[in-house]
């Protein structure tokens, strides 16, 4: 038996809320990078989901067709040899002379789906409408999408408008590729719940069939939902032309996510109001179930359900986490697995599909705006160009036969006790016992009980990435011999250099403990690393410029540095960069350490008392909030990102304005504030009075005003320890 093929897909969504447009392909910036396609076949895949969007090639009118973009890629895609799916329309609700509710909406997409075909003849495989049922639900159930309606009878009208569309689609696309095939998407969950709730479930969980269901013409008269649909106006001729008109799909494809699974409770008490509900007759929470089930939880059995129940082939045709790097690894890895074991059970389980290679935008506000929220996929566009990340390395490796990621062995959050974030109320469906595998290989921290030692240990507590943390105390690592023992004993996936010396003004008087301990030390550990072929992060500073450049630096901008310190790093980061293996992360201006000793912090602390602070409004630098950069910095090193990047939190303000924002955002006066000069402090060691940094590289930490607003609500939260230190 063949192995599971992998396909991929990019998130190419365009929906209307109100007068408003959102595209997916315009906010990824593939749209305009043709190049994106040579990056597809580089990770293997040979068959992609593709958008030929109905609303994109024809926006004003059905005779005003605009090839030329489809045309440059779908040619592109041939020369690649990579099969598309041809998407017509993908959560939309067509162009603006259209509409989900209009009676013309059918044979509408059906006139375009037959010009796509006459323009593509050799195109084979289609998806007219992508989630027709999702689509339904969000467009005219709940109001998100336009046409924004809220009632059953738009919704039936929706869902019945599109499935009859995709048939009418496909029936002209075979006028012209008569061996076209149908690849019909849609999600596919669970949905649970307590037993008084047990007459919705049963309801949900009929009516997540009836996008397939209806294409094949099974909702005759013992169908479940049919008096629903005759109910909200839905008239039998129209059912009964499915069954006279059947349309199967010659792939079922089921795009699950950790949230396509449901658990509803009547007991509103029990939930915040943003998970409130309900249906005509009562109210109710609907809640991911991943959050409420207890026992170790298992959504994938709908793969198996939808084969038996249609003995069709199946696809999971959108595996995708919006998480941490790690997280993505292990859900991607966790689909391929159960994909491969129904396929071992005998059933028609055909691929799995890398979702979202360019990412998503804004799906966690349900693409109702534009708030810049990312989710990255195989390749991360934050930057000038995409960049690869661990997804891509794993989808060769997958589909090659390759080594994979270090990481999979853990579990994923959603399998983890802190994922209940309710009381459990009901049982969960049993899986067999896990298969032993060996302990997982750690993250050696050297560094611990400074601030980003502490701050990565928590990371990877809550990431659960396994490490193991030394101080100076612990080991010398500058000693050759005693790290090379302790990289043997460990055998670490990567090692995190989070030591130093970090006393700027000290090293004018101990330049030969700091040289040693930011240099030699530093050196020691990329040499281990390198001799392990395991990769190497360490930390650089602002410091290493001279301030007299008038724009933030990049990483390509000589350095200059005006202090010892400066100059330790400079030779640090020369010293480590010889080493291929290595990622040499320059920053700045920590704030949000967690234990309340930052300068933020302090001040915040000291205002709030009324007592007089000191604050520099002449030096401009880029603050940077601990959580971020660790966050992102732990996601570029499982990407194997090497080289020298630059970290901060988007924006460039002087010591005083920062304090300012920070002041304003956590409601504190700033009456205190004494405002002063670099030159008045006479500090031992010189410092720039403009180091802002910027990056050429990669873009991928928020903005410095965000990182303040979340400084300040995780500090009121904690009870203002970090305002109250």
């Amino acid at each position: 038996m063949s192995d599971i093929e992998i396909w991929g897909g990019l998130e190419c969504t365009v929906n209307r809320v109100a007068d408003r447009w959102y595209d997916q392909t315009e906010l990824s910036g593939h749209s305009h990078r043709l190049q994106d396609l040579e990056l597809i076949a580089s990770l293997g895949i040979r068959t992609l989901r593709y958008p030929v969007l109905w609303e994109r090639t024809a926006p004003t009118s059905p005779e005003a067709l605009s090839w030329g973009w489809a045309d440059e890629r779908l040619t592109k895609l041939r020369a690649l040899s990579i099969t598309p799916i041809v998407g017509l329309l993908h959560h939309g609700s067509g162009p603006a002379y259209s509409g989900l509710l209009d009676s013309s909406f059918p044979a509408a997409l059906a006139e375009f789906a037959s010009n796509v075909a006459a323009r593509y003849p050799w195109v084979t495989r289609y998806t007219p409408i992508n989630e027709p049922m999702t689509t339904a639900r969000f467009s005219a159930l709940y109001g998100h999408w336009y046409p924004h309606h809220r009632d059953d009878g738009s919704f039936a009208r929706a869902l019945i408008n599109q499935c009859r569309a995709i048939a009418l689609c496909m029936k002209a696309i075979r006028r012209v590729t008569p061996n076209a095939e149908l690849v019909q998407t849609e999600d596919l969950g669970t949905t649970h719940g307590t037993a008084h709730m047990a007459y919705q479930q049963q309801f949900d969980n009929e009516r997540r069939w009836l996008t397939w269901d209806l294409l094949c013409g099974r909702v005759d008269r013992h169908h479940p939902l049919r008096a629903f649909l005759r109910g909200c106006g839905i008239a039998a001729e129209e059912l009964h032309w499915f069954e006279a008109n059947p349309c199967p799909p010659q792939v079922i494809g089921i795009n699950h996510y950790v949230t396509s699974d449901r658990y509803l409770d009547e007991r509103l008490s029990l939930y915040p109001p943003h998970t409130h509900g309900g249906n005509t007759t009562e109210r109710y929470a609907d809640i991911d179930a991943v959050r409420v089930l207890d026992g170790d939880y298992d959504g994938w059995s709908v793969i198996k359900e939808a084969a038996a129940r249609y003995g069709l082939p199946v696809a999971l045709t959108e595996v995708h986490l919006g998480c941490t790097r790690e997280e993505q690894l292990r859900w991607f890895h966790e689909a391929h697995v159960k994909a491969r074991e129904a396929r071992r059970e005998g059933f028609p389980i055909i691929a799995i599909t890398a979702w979202s290679l360019f990412g998503a935008y804004n799906w966690d506000k349900l693409l109702t705006r534009t708030d810049g929220s990312y989710e990255p996929g195989a390749f991360d566009v934050r930057g000038p160009l995409p960049r690869s990340t661990a997804i891509a390395k794993h989808i060769q490796g997958a589909s090659s036969g390759g080594s994979l990621s270090p990481h999979l062995d853990g579990a994923g959050w959603w399998q983890r006790p802190e994922r209940l974030l309710y009381a459990a109320h009901g049982p969960a469906p049993e899986r067999g016992r896990r298969q032993r595998v060996p302990p997982p290989r750690p993250l050696l921290i050297f560094g611990s009980g400074g601030v980003l030692g502490r701050a990565y240990q928590s990371a990877c507590e809550r990431r659960n990435l396994p490490f193991v943390a030394l101080s100076r105390a612990d080991l010398d690592n500058s000693d050759p011999a005693a790290v090379g023992a302790l990289c043997d004993a460990a055998n670490p996936w990567a090692i995190v250099n989070a030591a130093g010396y970090v006393r700027v003004d000290e090293a004018e008087q101990h330049v030969a403990q700091c040289f040693r301990d930011n240099v030699v030390g530093s050196c020691t550990l990329a040499a281990a690393a390198a001799d392990r072929q395991i990769p190497f992060l360490t930390f650089s500073s602002d410091l290493v410029f001279d301030g007299l450049l008038a724009a933030p630096y990049t990483e390509s901008c000589p350095t200059a540095p005006l202090n010892v310190y400066g100059k330790s790093k400079v030779a640090a980061e020369v010293a480590t960069l010889l080493f291929p293996n290595t990622l040499c992360v320059r920053t700045a201006a920590f704030f949000g350490a967690g234990n309340g000793s930052d300068f933020l912090s302090n001040a915040l602390q000291a205002l709030r008392r009324g007592q007089r602070y000191r604050v520099l409004e002449d030096v401009t630098v880029s603050p940077t909030y601990v959580p971020d950069l660790v966050e992102a910095s732990l996601d570029l090193l499982i990407d194997g990102c090497t080289g020298l990047v630059h970290l901060v939190n988007r924006g460039a303000v002087t010591w005083s304005a920062f304090l300012e924002r920070g002041a304003k955002v956590s409601g504190v006066k700033t009456r205190s504030l004494q405002r002063s000069c670099l030159a008045e402090l006479g500090l031992p060691a010189p410092r720039p009075r403009y180091s802002a940094l910027s990056s050429e590289r990669v873009w991928v930490m928020p903005t410095l005003d965000d990182a303040i607003a979340r400084y300040s609500h995780t500090a009121h939260a904690k009870g203002g320890k970090e305002l109250q230190h």
